[in-house]
């Protein structure tokens, strides 16, 4: 094995590391939002990552992303909010005002 076969071996295990780690946020993110919205009796209807860049909060390496979520408070209205984590740390859930 050359010096080149075993760089590209490596670029390909970190690369397919990273997709699978980016796949663990995103499930993540949907349980967090299915829980957050049981707890406020609201009806989670969609979730979709809006922005996942690299950054070196809280003093380690990971993936910063940005969800924006559709949920529902009474079956008719339909409502956007979004949510940021850091890695699998929830950094802030922001939802608008909404009929209860």
């Amino acid at each position: 094995m050359t010096l080149l076969e075993l760089v590209v071996w490596l670029t390909l295990g970190f690369t397919g590391y990273q997709f699978w780690r980016i796949r663990a946020i995103s499930e993540h993110a949907y349980s967090y939002l299915k829980r957050y919205c049981d707890t406020h009796q609201l009806q989670l209807l969609s979730v979709a990552r809006a922005k996942t860049r690299f950054s070196f909060q809280f003093g380690k390496p990971d993936w910063h992303s940005t969800f924006n979520f559709e949920f529902s408070s009474n079956g008719e209205d339909r409502y956007s909010g979004e949510a940021e984590l850091v890695g699998l740390r929830v950094i802030r859930t922001e939802v608008p005002p909404h009929r209860v």
